[in-house]
């Protein structure tokens, strides 16, 4: 097996940040109606050094391995962060995994994310993919941050 697809098995067995915790700035459920994946996001944020940082995410996520590691991967490049890098993260990403195979991903721009490159080339997959980054972009938006306004 390649390093990519250990890296997603390795996600998948042992997802960063897993489990709800407590003092969340907003919580939020999506589901994936094409296979059935579930994710429950919620992101926690401080605000007290004048740029929004992302202080945790927390998730349980239930579904196939590409949905629970690409969801423990959000959570491993946005903790710590402020809010305007994760959303170029998310760019970054959303842009690899839409491009059908063209666009292989950049591992200093998304991480470990860049293993799921060749999703891409599945679009069935793709929303697999990209489930826990809809969540978490809702989540932030329920939590009052406004995420147009930063997203490049």
């Amino acid at each position: 097996m390649d390093l990519y697809g250990e890296l997603i098995l390795e996600h998948s067995k042992h997802p960063e940040h897993a489990g709800l915790r407590e003092g969340a700035a907003a919580e939020v459920h999506h589901i994936n109606p094409t296979c059935g994946d579930e994710v429950t996001v919620r992101v926690h944020l401080d605000s007290s050094g004048g740029e929004t940082v992302i202080s945790d995410v927390s998730y349980d996520a239930l579904g196939c391995s590409i949905s629970v590691a690409a969801t423990s991967m959000l959570a491993q490049e946005c903790v710590g962060r402020p809010v305007s890098q994760t959303l170029e993260t998310y760019r970054h990403v959303h842009a690899m995994l839409t491009s059908r195979g063209t666009d292989p991903g950049d591992a200093d721009e998304i991480g470990d994310a860049v293993a799921l490159a060749g999703v891409a080339k599945y679009p069935a997959r793709v929303k697999c993919a990209l489930l826990g980054w809809s969540a978490y972009l809702d989540a932030l938006a329920r939590a009052g941050v406004d995420i147009a306004a930063m997203r490049p």
